[in-house]
């Protein structure tokens, strides 16, 4: 495809790391600034503030205010992520800055990462590989585990992942209850108005919904307690969705089944105490990091970016 060359003049700020196709793509269309490579970064963003017309962040970088205000010629924060809490999207409606995410192509992956933390937790597959490794079996069985086939499975927050994630769950014959903003009629699932009410009803609690100031530390002391000493936890939505210590407390003391955790409150720093514990799985918030999806996401953020460039609708507007 030829791209236009008055696209190849604009300068999109990239400030981390992400997917090598998503920066060789960028690189093809745009003039892309690499914040990580610079080693005085804010005298690299002065330096190019003139010049800056979008913002390519995902979980980890977005834009505040701060950032938005000293660039006064941005107008796009594309997000290669579907989660958009590093973005403030009220200052950016203040500021005219469009904003765009990726939705629906990653539900699969971080459903199937759903289910396969569940079953890691509850079957001790990490543990039970662990064993086989270091030699144990040649001295006795591993200890029986949990079934998870027929537990009831409860799911906080019933948007794109949360129905994926139940839709998977009903496969292994488990009752899906649900807790939301809203009641979903149209669902024959049942529903719970409180997370509380709904993790004293099941035996696994998926955290699935979005970030936000009502959501925030939403899974705490009450709604660990509520879950049980033979409850489990999965985490695939935002590390500040859970009082990461109370968690802690409630494994180390006997009062949590278990928990399987892809996303962490200060990530990639994650509390040495869970490194011991065999009845907690840990990923490196790695939900939707398949080759497949990762580059399907590159392509969206791509599109909105062109698409805003040529004038055209935007594929995935939040803004």
């Amino acid at each position: 495809m030829r791209i236009p060359p008055a696209m190849e003049s604009i300068c999109v700020l990239l400030p981390i790391l992400m997917s090598p196709y998503l920066e060789q793509e960028l690189e093809k269309r745009f003039n892309l600034l690499k914040l990580w490579t610079a080693p005085h970064k804010t005298q690299f963003i002065k330096d190019h503030a003139a010049s800056i017309r979008a913002i390519v962040g995902n979980a980890s970088a977005g834009a505040d205010a701060e950032l938005i205000d000293s660039l006064p010629k941005l107008e796009i924060v594309a997000s290669y992520s579907v989660g958009i809490d590093k973005v403030d999207l009220k200052y950016c409606k203040e500021k005219g800055v469009r904003v765009t995410n990726t939705p629906d192509v990653l539900t699969d992956d971080v459903a199937d990462i759903a289910i396969g933390l569940t079953l890691a937790v509850m079957r001790r597959l990490c543990e039970s590989g662990r064993y086989v490794r270091s030699g144990l079996w040649k001295k006795g069985d591993f200890k029986l585990t949990t079934k998870f086939t027929g537990q009831t499975v409860g799911i906080l927050g019933l948007g794109r992942i949360g129905k994926a994630v139940a839709r998977r769950a009903e496969a292994f014959s488990c009752p899906i209850a649900y807790s939301s903003r809203t009641e979903k009629p149209e669902l024959k699932y049942k529903y719970y108005p409180t997370v509380v009410e709904l993790a004293s009803k099941c035996d696994v609690l998926v955290v699935a919904c979005a970030l936000t100031e009502e959501t925030r530390y939403i899974i705490n002391r009450e709604v660990i307690d509520a879950l049980g000493p033979k409850g489990v936890l999965i985490n695939i939505g935002r590390g500040h969705h859970i009082d990461e210590p109370e968690l802690l407390s409630a494994l180390l003391e006997g009062r949590s089944g278990g928990a399987g955790l892809d996303v962490y409150q200060n990530e990639p720093e994650v509390p040495e105490q869970l490194f011991g514990l065999e009845n907690v799985v840990l990923l490196p918030h790695a939900g939707s990091d398949t080759t497949e999806t990762c580059n399907a996401m590159a392509d969206l953020v791509i599109g909105n970016l062109e698409a805003h460039f040529l004038n055209k609708p935007l594929l995935t507007p939040v803004v």
